[in-house]
């Protein structure tokens, strides 16, 4: 199948080689280059979440970009660190992924209820990591990736609206295009914002990057 060094990614060639002989073109979801935080990718015949993407710009003239990846085993919760050029391919996880909301938090766990079928799943603030940043109660858009009904991780909304609990006072005369202060929202994330905000308004925060959005 052209596994290029055991790592379970394709390179192109044999990843367009591999879809056409069994007609699944969706077999790869995605290069190096278009990996982005909280995708969910087939390693080794197991699921890894991306954790974060560093893109190196090449020293020499004609080399290529390499991207720096930390993956996450979803099964173990080891963290894999891998080298890419861009035209690498990954295979989707074998996962079944449900619609759920954010319930409510049990000591150290993080409840999340079915959509459909009102199911609870429990994942620790450990599996979590930086995602509960961005967890309020009810929170709706979250996917669960579950195997053999069993939740491995979750994947977050796009984005989400949280209300700034502290920042310093809004500075007069500032303007959109302006300096930023920091700001926390109730979750206790801390993220840059516009000079003009204040306290108790509502925000939107990319969940990829962390970074503020606009108004919400």
């Amino acid at each position: 199948m052209g596994l290029d060094g055991g790592l379970g990614h394709l390179n192109m060639n044999s990843c367009c080689a591999f879809a056409c002989k069994f007609n699944k073109e969706e077999i790869c979801v995605a290069k190096a280059s278009d990996l982005k935080r909280g995708m969910v990718v087939e390693i080794n015949g197991v699921p890894h979440a991306v954790k974060q993407v560093d893109a190196k710009s090449p020293s020499s003239r004609g080399a290529s970009t390499l991207y720096k990846i930390r993956f996450t085993n979803l099964k173990t919760g080891q963290k894999l660190d891998e080298s890419l050029k861009g035209d690498d391919f990954f295979k989707d996880a074998d996962l079944v992924r449900a619609k759920v909301q954010f319930s409510y938090v049990d000591g150290d766990n993080y409840i999340f209820m079915n959509m459909e079928d009102y199911t609870q799943y429990s994942l620790s603030r450990e599996d979590l990591e930086d995602q509960v940043d961005y967890l309020t109660e009810g929170l709706e858009g979250i996917v669960a990736l579950l195997v053999d009904d069993a939740v491995l991780g979750i994947e977050l909304p796009s984005s989400v609206v949280l209300p700034i609990v502290e920042t310093a006072p809004a500075i007069k005369g500032a303007t959109a295009s302006g300096r930023t202060k920091t700001a926390r929202v109730t979750t206790g994330l801390e993220v840059q914002v516009p000079e003009y905000l204040e306290p108790e308004e509502l925000i939107k925060i990319n969940t990829e990057t962390g970074k503020f959005m606009s108004r919400a």
